[in-house]
């Protein structure tokens, strides 16, 4: 699961355009952790990230969104279900003793 839950919960409280969120798939890359058959390479981790943060590629400037190597992606059709996210929301604030704003 991804922060897309969390993002929809915020897009839900707060006004459009007042904040943005994305998630990006993790990486498994030929390190010493990730051994030498790892998909990924290391100079190619960083650029998702780097290019959500810094683009004025419109493709950049969305929100909830979930991406790997700069592509869009499908998320689990948990990660859009309110119930889920609700739990998840009540289950970080019990965890963290910091309630989610309204």
């Amino acid at each position: 699961m991804s922060s897309l839950p969390a993002r929809q919960m915020a897009s839900d409280r707060w006004p459009p355009g007042s904040w943005s969120a994305m998630a990006t798939a993790s990486f498994c890359m030929a390190t010493k952790m990730g051994g030498p058959g790892a998909p990924d390479d290391l100079d190619a981790g960083p650029k998702t990230q780097v290019w959500l943060a810094t683009s004025d590629d419109p493709e950049a400037m969305v929100t909830g969104q979930y991406f790997y190597h700069q592509k869009r992606r499908a998320v689990e059709a948990a990660a859009r279900d309110e119930k889920i996210q609700e739990r998840l929301i009540a289950e970080c604030a019990r965890i963290s003793g910091v309630p989610f704003p309204d």
